[in-house]
């Protein structure tokens, strides 16, 4: 590990009769550096067990213009991981009886004269059920990026600064009666836990998700403004030959900090930190401590397993009906990054990087190795970087 790095005090899995399991820490160290060197990867990985470090490491540069690598305390662009500390923070609001997950949006926010049905309600903005137009909707191809093209991404810098990109846009479907991912339905959240406590949402996430999951390095940072340890964002541009010609910043390509959908920055370490205070019902009620880890709606049927969706994270169920892992991605220009739980096993697989496709394939390639037993199997320990 690195000396001084915040999670520096977690400890490595221990050993099987003294001998360390180190197979698995050198193909991912080859996969990783190999990627690295193909300009395919940039960022930070962190596999745990148990509160245990299964593998860390660091590849490619948080600052491309000087030279600067990456290293595991470096905070990461979380684009919709974002989401699931609005999930939380919106059902402590329900924990202490400020909202109820039959609230209405409309109603609640006074938002009658939009395009959003009265029918909407808490439970449809979390789990994506709610079929109001979003900002952009990705799922028929638009792509976020482009909305900047047009206005100012300075000029979106509040909550409340979100509303008129989608309030009179029509809906997808009633609520309720289908499921299709919407950004902006955590925008509405946000609006809601604003108005339920008298505080701006990036505060109270701060004080009641942050500081309560002891995630010390997590905030909401201004791409405007100066930061110690922060990746700054690029996609490698190829040529038609597949080599990088030039790298591209993210800096017009979204709004300068973030929001309830979008755009809080963590370290790999803060975001394991938050999956594993959720879990220990450090953050909410055992009640709905279990139904945030419990899968709500289908969302999609696959060739052996359904994606069904919850109030935040996304699960993958087996066609016994077992949840195999549950999750939650991001992705934008310059930003991708996704948590991946394995309740079986207790592991979670953090994957941050400062590029756009960083780690899909690597996510895809840790789960074969989870799945099979070859990572973090119980009894054979593997070891940190």
């Amino acid at each position: 590990s690195v000396d001084g790095h915040p999670d520096a005090s977690l400890p490595a899995a221990g050993t099987d009769k003294g001998v360390l399991k180190v197979r698995t820490t050198s193909v991912l160290d080859q996969y990783f550096k190999e990627r690295e060197e193909q300009d395919r990867f940039s960022g930070a990985v962190l596999i745990t067990r148990g509160g245990a470090r299964l593998y860390e490491g660091a590849y490619g540069y948080a600052s491309r213009s000087w030279g600067i690598k990456n290293t595991l305390d470096m905070r990461f662009d979380t684009a919709s991981i974002t989401k699931l500390f609005t999930s939380v923070a919106t059902l402590q609001l329900v924990d202490r009886g400020l909202l109820a997950l039959d609230t209405s949006a409309i109603d609640f926010l006074g938002l009658e004269d939009t395009e959003i049905s009265e029918q909407v309600t808490v439970f449809h903005l979390l789990t994506h059920t709610s079929g109001i137009g979003d900002d952009c909707e990705e799922e028929d191809g638009e792509i976020y990026e482009d909305l900047w093209k047009t206005k100012p991404n300075y000029s979106v810098t509040t909550t409340a600064d979100f509303l008129p990109q989608f309030v009179r846009k029509p809906a997808n479907f009633p609520p309720g009666q289908a499921c299709r991912y919407c950004n902006c339905s955590f925008v509405l959240l946000g609006l809601m836990i604003e108005r339920a406590t008298g505080m701006t949402y990036r505060d109270y996430v701060r004080e009641t998700v942050c500081a309560r999951a002891g995630m010390v390095h997590s905030d909401f940072l201004r791409m405007d403004r100066v930061y110690e340890n922060v990746a700054a964002g690029c996609d490698p541009i190829r040529d038609e030959d597949g080599n990088v010609a030039y790298w591209k910043k993210n800096i017009y390509s979204f709004p300068p900090i973030g929001s309830p959908d979008s755009g809080a920055y963590v370290t790999a370490g803060d975001l394991d930190r938050f999956m594993r205070a959720v879990r220990a019902g450090e953050l909410l009620s055992p009640q709905l401590t279990e139904a945030f880890l419990t899968p709500q709606v289908q969302y999609r049927e696959k060739d052996d397993w359904t994606m069904m969706y919850g109030y935040g994270l996304w699960f993958y169920v087996d066609q016994s009906g077992s949840v195999v892992c549950c999750q939650k991605e991001g992705i934008n220009a310059g930003v991708s990054g996704l948590i991946r739980h394995f309740p079986a096993t207790d592991i979670n697989v953090v994957v941050l990087s400062n590029m756009e496709d960083g780690v899909w394939k690597p996510v895809w390639r840790i789960h074969d190795m989870v799945v099979s037993g070859e990572l973090g199997a119980q009894g054979e320990p593997s070891v940190a970087r």
